[in-house]
């Protein structure tokens, strides 16, 4: 008995001797020992956080200023913002709006008792896109730069208007009052009425079945430095129902008919400063003798005065048609 009992004092002993070896070579430590660990944050870490959360505060409450602020200097409701309401139909806008950048709209309505107005430091552009955003129609006011530093209150430049074809409709939009396109002009009103003192001016021909003049008013067709024609597949007709009829040229005046007749239909026809065909050295003194002329026509169409005697003096009175 004592012999086994020393064996297993010898191999306690050996036991523990191993598992201090082992516990030193692993570095650990002895369940005996006290260790302290800290949890936390101390120093210049607490202080830092501390810092950050007082200005997340800060910056929360500023915002929270900022947006109060601006709900109340904006005047934001539950129907919209200020001036501008926000409806079923769209957006409705009280007073004077001021847009910065392109604004893109379906229609655009002014209220039932005031006026639309379109005010712009600049030209004022309206464009019509397709759905490929291809341009189709442009409507711009140009603004002249040089006439508002004459006048403040100067009106724009020009309007002009970009299209394939321009329409202006009555007032109920059933009825085509103006069509221009660029192959015609086409107005279908009743009457046109031109009020400038210098009338009107045309490059080209012009088609219309009547002109007329107001009824206190002259009607002058002139045309300064070329021709004056005046045609019609069927007929000419001008009269002067109250008043003179004058026509007068610098050169030739011509009246031609290709299959009818000139009929000229008044109470009196003068013409004046006709030439008169007699042999005299003096014509003045020929027409202070005679007292009454025919009136002859040469084969080229010139009228010449001729003595008028009992038969027509016209074919011997004829110097005037050999030198026409």
């Amino acid at each position: 008995m004592e012999q086994s009992d020393t064996l297993d004092i010898e191999s306690l002993k050996i036991t523990q001797e191993q598992f201090i070896l082992a516990s030193q070579s692993l570095h650990l430590q002895r369940p005996g020992s006290d260790a302290v660990y800290s949890v936390g944050l101390y120093g210049w870490r607490k202080r830092g956080l501390y810092f950050f959360l007082l200005l997340l505060l800060v910056t929360m409450i500023v915002n929270l200023a900022l947006t109060v602020w601006i709900i109340k200097v904006m005047n934001f409701s539950v129907d919209g913002m200020g001036n501008l309401q926000l409806n079923k139909d769209g957006v409705r806008l009280e007073g004077i709006s001021e847009f910065l950048l392109p604004v893109y709209v379906n229609e655009i309505q002014s209220r039932r008792d005031s006026l639309l107005f379109f005010r712009s430091e600049k030209n004022v552009t309206l464009n019509a896109r397709n759905n490929q955003g291809q341009l189709t129609g442009q409507l711009t006011v140009v603004f002249s730069s040089s006439s508002a530093c004459s006048s403040p209150s100067a009106g724009p430049e020009a309007v002009e208007a970009q299209c394939q074809r321009l329409e202006v409709r009555s007032r109920d939009g059933g009825r085509l009052l103006f069509t221009a396109d660029e192959e015609e002009v086409i107005m279908t009103t009743e009457k046109f009425t031109i009020t400038g003192t210098e009338g009107a001016v045309f490059g080209h021909s012009v088609e219309t079945p009547l002109i007329q003049a107001r009824a206190s008013e002259d009607l002058k067709l002139e045309s300064p430095t070329r021709t004056l024609t005046i045609e019609a597949p069927r007929g000419v007709e001008v009269s002067a129902a109250k008043g003179p009829l004058k026509v007068s040229s610098r050169k030739d005046l011509q009246l031609e008919s290709t299959e009818g007749e000139i009929l000229l239909d008044a109470n009196t026809i003068q013409l004046v400063t006709l030439p008169v065909g007699i042999y005299t050295a003096s014509p003045s003194q020929a027409s202070q003798e005679q007292a009454i002329y025919e009136v002859c026509v040469c084969p080229s169409g010139k009228i010449y005065l001729s003595p008028a005697e009992s038969s027509s003096t016209c074919q011997v009175m004829s110097n005037i048609c050999l030198w026409s």
